[in-house]
Order: C-alpha cells, then sequence, then structure tokens
C-alpha cells in the first residue's frame, strides 16, 4: 500500500451523486497493490495514527492526530502504483483490481475509525474532483512495500 498524507486545515472530494468533506487533520490518497494484505492496511493505519507531524506549543512537531483531534479524508488513488519507467504512458500492472482494492481501502479506514478517528472517504472507482487547503505544506509519502520511485532506468534518456 501507498499513501500520500497531507496534513490540512480542511479538505473535500465530490464525485457524481455525492461529497465528503473534513476538517482540520489529514487528507490521505491511498493506492493498494495486487498482493496487499488486511496487515498491510493495519500496519500503515497505525504508521499514519502516530506520525507526530502536528506542532506543539513551541511550534515542534510532537503531537499526533489524536492529541489534536484530527479527521481524515481518504481517497482511493490507484495511480500511486504507476510505472512509467519504460514509457510515457503511465502502466498500471500493480495496482490491485478493485475486487482486491475496495475491501483494502475499507479495512484502512476501518482501523482509523477503530482508533477513534472520525473518517470520511470518497467514492472508491468514481471520478472524483478533491480540494484542499494544504497545512504547512506538510506532506509524507508512505509505503508497506519496497519503493523504486526511479522514473527511468539508469542508460535512459529522461527526454
Amino acid at each position: 500500500m501507498r499513501a500520500v498524507v497531507q496534513r490540512v486545515r480542511e479538505a473535500g472530494v465530490r464525485w457524481d451523486g455525492g461529497q465528503a468533506a473534513i476538517g482540520h487533520g489529514f487528507l490521505i490518497l491511498l493506492g493498494v497493490a495486487e498482493g496487499d494484505t488486511d496487515a498491510d492496511a493495519e500496519r500503515l493505519a497505525r504508521k499514519i495514527l502516530r506520525l507526530r507531524v502536528f506542532s506543539d506549543g513551541e511550534g515542534k512537531f510532537n503531537l499526533d492526530s489524536s492529541q489534536v483531534g484530527a479527521q481524515f479524508l481518504v481517497v482511493s488513488q490507484f495511480t500511486l502504483f504507476a510505472d512509467t519507467r519504460g514509457q510515457n504512458r503511465p502502466s498500471f500492472l500493480r495496482a490491485a483490481r478493485p475486487e482486491l482494492g475496495r475491501p483494502m481501502m475499507d479495512r484502512f479506514c476501518a482501523c482509523l475509525s477503530q482508533a477513534g478517528a472520525a473518517v470520511a472517504s470518497g467514492s472508491f472507482g468514481a471520478h472524483m474532483t478533491v480540494s484542499l487547503v494544504n497545512d504547512g505544506p506538510v506532506t509524507l509519502v508512505l509505503s508497506t512495500d519496497v519503493w523504486d520511485p526511479r522514473i527511468a532506468r539508469p542508460a535512459e534518456p529522461l527526454l
């Protein structure tokens, strides 16, 4: 699983037939890969819940989401598993098919909720528009897999 975690003052998502929004907290763009398990969802949720990226009285990153009453907006994002190393049109072969991706996203959200967090989400598989007011900005990329972020093989020209 991969997550782009953005600390926000507010965030919202809209899709045909629905919308969701939060106040202060995290906007999480969540990607699920083939082979991800409940253990991956649980481990990633625990890590995000424990991230100390909220400022204390001295302005230092010392507080986690529970200490500031953070809310969570989770948006499915299969494109986090795009592979662009060999071409300009991304391949999404590593992204989970919907029959795995949807339950893994649901499990991830359930883990956040079970910890007492207020959780909203987008609509899995829908075309969505996301808006946010980034706070900081603070943006982290987390992954439960070994991630190779290169965009080309060393011998290949980038352009």
